[in-house]
């Protein structure tokens, strides 16, 4: 399906990973009795958290991640990976850690799990989080910085 103006969009494909990534959650919620929240999941799994959550099964969980991807990307060729360099993965990686622990959870947790359990910290949280993608485009876009290849 092409959408207009939207060429590259598939919201088929869409569709299908936020039904799978609600199902994850709603697994995670109901089967371990935690929130799906990666920044949690991943202080637990390098010892920075105590949880309930075994430290093997935070592993596997991460891990699963990109293989889960990569399994994907094999059978359907859909994607590529292309990555900025150690440096700015390492320094971008240290800002989001730094971001989440001050906001009490991701993306994940807040967006996928706190909204839907209508979290009054989660609603600002997104809220946060798209106001200021939305002032950073505006801003390299001012910048005449292209925001998309």
């Amino acid at each position: 399906m092409i959408l207009p103006g939207f060429p590259e969009a598939a919201p088929v494909a869409g569709l299908a990973g936020g039904v799978l990534i609600g199902l994850a959650a709603a697994l995670m919620l109901l089967g371990a009795g935690r929130i799906a929240g990666v920044s949690g999941i991943a202080a637990r799994a390098f010892g920075l958290a105590d949880s309930s959550l075994p430290r093997s099964g935070a592993w596997a969980f991460l891990i699963g991640l990109p293989l889960g991807a990569l399994l994907v990307t094999s059978q359907t060729g859909a994607a590529t990976l292309a990555f900025a360099g150690p440096v700015p993965m390492v320094i971008a990686g240290l800002i989001v850690g730094i971001g989440t622990r001050l906001g009490s959870g991701c993306t994940s947790g807040h967006g996928v799990c706190g909204m839907s359990r209508l979290s009054q910290r989660s609603l600002v949280a997104v809220a946060t989080f798209m106001a200021t993608g939305f002032a950073t485009v505006a801003a390299m876009n001012a910048l005449g910085i292209e925001v998309l290849p």
